[in-house]
């Protein structure tokens, strides 16, 4: 994760925010009726929490004073049905409010993922993959904690206190009084706290984010640390990363043990008052035994909210500062979208021309100059050209994964930026050096999920390119556990079912981008005869830097430095004695005798 990504997580943003909280509760519509009937049965809680004490009351000057145990009785039944009663609601308002904050999430996550998926490649080349996961997990989490434990239990809170002062004042305004002396203590060693711990939560926040960055690093990254024996040197790293995580989550904890025992200390000091001031009544017969113990259990129920709405702050900042982040990916828009009235393809014939076309990842390093040059369908066309000419940018180009900023690509005549790019690529394959597999079986990285695509079908494709060979020699052939990224697989084993994964969709443009490196010889054949049978009738562009598997192709483009060089077949770019042919030389320096005899008669 980037610097700027740290910063990113350091953002705490307002305690509340009416635009973010606006947009927040879109994901709360569908499921209003629930958030209704949960308010209803929080007031109904609040309601309930309130009659135990006032219950006390009448059971001590009612019956109590009166010796009345048949009356007695009959109290004690009721405050037990009560507190079965307030269990039954609580329970039921819990459950129903997790359940609509897990589908309000799962929602919000749909959302988040789907629109990930639209995104072009140059936002993933600028976003981390530790930011995004932490979009679609610890963040959306913050917000089903604010959904479920944050605005509705707000509500729960405010009912409660507003109850009780209402019930306090209501029996005796006057120890009511004596009860809120202690509140501007409460008040102040509240914000005390909450300025304290904000700065905390951003120092958490940002040092898990340090430390998620390094683990996705280094894990990643294993076998490298392995090979050079660096083992101690990143345990001690992580130690350092590590060990600064936990202190930030000990200062929160620091917090946390001075904030509650003041509260409990500013609670005693009000409840001494009470004891005080209401024991001198009930000696002077103006204040009764049952109201004083009424008061009592009604001061301590009265701290118990405040304390609880001092964390539901932090709950509410944290979301608010999480929302932001998540709004700000959602309204991140793809930088390439399907055109409103998009070129219908049809089937392909395979035509590719690109016009003058101008290319730059980043502003002022342009990485494509004006290149220039056409393809008839059917056609096996290869680039060359050292290490950043800009041979993959094309075929990136042509794809829609990136946006070029001059010039026209034209498919069978027709402008590129007039396609929908999701059918332009229905109709392409592209087969990469590292090929990428995904957990599952062999079966589903073939077909990719296309249900449509039988069995039969697959084995046939399979066997074409010579995939079913190393295949059919699993023990569970094609529904054989497929490991991480294909960890479980050879590089050549992982190229071929490329090979079947291209061929089973039927492409009417085939990309190989050296698709035939990294392997042994023998793997090399059976790659060499299936790319032969891949590309048969098929408009082919293949990426190579080994001269020796393109010698075959209709036309080869060199490309330099971001301009197309060169363009013939092999024989005519090294009768030219250009860039190919010293290429070509370099390639085979030491084989100077294998050369003289490849090399055709220069006239």
């Amino acid at each position: 994760m980037t610097t700027s990504s740290y910063h990113e997580e350091e953002k705490l943003g307002k305690a509340y925010d009416h635009r973010l909280m606006r947009r927040l509760l879109r994901y709360l519509r569908p499921y209003r009726v629930t958030v209704v009937i949960s308010v209803a049965l929080l007031l109904i809680v609040a309601g309930l929490q309130l009659v135990g004490p006032y219950l006390t009351k009448v059971a001590i000057d009612n019956y109590i004073a009166f010796k009345n145990l048949s009356g007695l009785t009959e109290i004690a039944v009721l405050y037990l049905a009560v507190l079965v009663f307030q269990f039954t609601v609580r329970y039921i308002q819990t459950y129903i409010m997790q359940l609509m904050g897990q589908k309000a999430m799962y929602d919000l996550r749909m959302q988040l993922f789907s629109h990930l998926q639209k995104m072009s490649l140059s936002f993933f080349d600028k976003n981390p993959v530790g930011r995004l996961m932490t979009r679609l997990t610890s963040d959306v989490q913050v917000l089903n904690q604010m959904f479920t434990e944050g605005v509705v239990a707000i509500f729960g809170d405010i009912f409660i206190l507003i109850g009780i002062v209402a019930v306090m004042l209501a029996v005796d305004y006057r120890l009511a009084l004596v009860t809120f002396v202690t509140l501007p203590l409460l008040i102040l060693a509240t914000a005390i706290f909450r300025k304290k711990v904000r700065g905390v939560y951003r120092l958490v926040r940002t040092r898990t984010a340090r430390l998620n960055a390094f683990m996705q690093e280094h894990i990643s990254g294993m076998a490298v640390i392995q090979l050079f024996a660096q083992e101690r040197k990143i345990l001690n790293d992580f130690d350092d990363v590590n060990s600064s995580l936990r202190q930030a989550y000990l200062k929160t904890v620091f917090y946390y043990a001075i904030f509650f025992p003041v509260v409990e200390v500013i609670g005693a000091v009000s409840l001494g008052l009470i004891i005080w001031y209401g024991g001198g009544g009930v000696l002077a017969g103006s204040i009764s035994l049952g109201v004083l113990v009424a008061f009592i259990q009604y001061a301590e129920m009265f701290y118990h909210p405040i304390r609880d709405l001092s964390e539901k702050y932090n709950i509410l900042q944290s979301a608010m500062a999480s929302s932001e982040r998540i709004f700000g990916l959602l309204d991140t828009k793809p930088s390439i979208l399907p055109p409103e009235r998009s070129v219908k393809l049809e089937t392909l014939k395979g035509e590719i021309e690109f016009r003058e076309v101008h290319f730059a990842y980043n502003q002022g390093e342009p990485v494509l100059e004006g290149v220039s040059f056409k393809i008839q369908p059917g056609e096996r066309v290869a680039f060359v050209g050292a290490t950043g000419a800009g041979k993959s940018s094309i075929i990136s180009l042509l794809c829609r994964f990136y946006e070029y900023q001059k010039g026209e690509i034209l498919i069978d005549g027709k402008d590129l930026r007039r396609i929908d790019p999701q059918e332009l690529r229905r109709q392409m394959a592209l087969v990469l050096q590292d090929v990428f597999l995904f957990s599952g079986d062999i079966l589903a990285n073939i077909r990719l999920g296309n249900e449509e695509i039988s069995l039969e079908k697959v084995k046939e494709v399979s066997e074409y390119v010579n995939a079913d060979q190393f295949i059919s020699s699993f023990r569970e052939g094609y529904g054989e556990p497929v490991g991480e990224r294909g960890s479980n697989l050879s590089g050549g084993q992982k190229q071929l079912l490329a090979f079947a994964r291209a061929l089973v969709f039927d492409p009417r443009i085939l990309i190989l981008d050296e698709a035939t490196s990294s392997v042994d010889t023998e793997t090399e054949l059976l790659i060499r005869e299936a790319v032969g049978k891949l590309i048969r009738g098929r408009t082919s562009l293949i990426i190579a830097h080994r001269l020796s598997t393109i010698q075959d192709c209709d036309k080869i483009i060199v490309i330099h430095k971001g301009k197309v060089r060169e363009e013939g077949t092999h024989g005519e770019l090294l009768r030219k004695r250009g860039i190919y042919y010293r290429l070509y030389q370099l390639q085979y320096k030491d084989q100077e005798v294998g050369v003289r005899e490849q090399e055709p008669e220069v006239r």
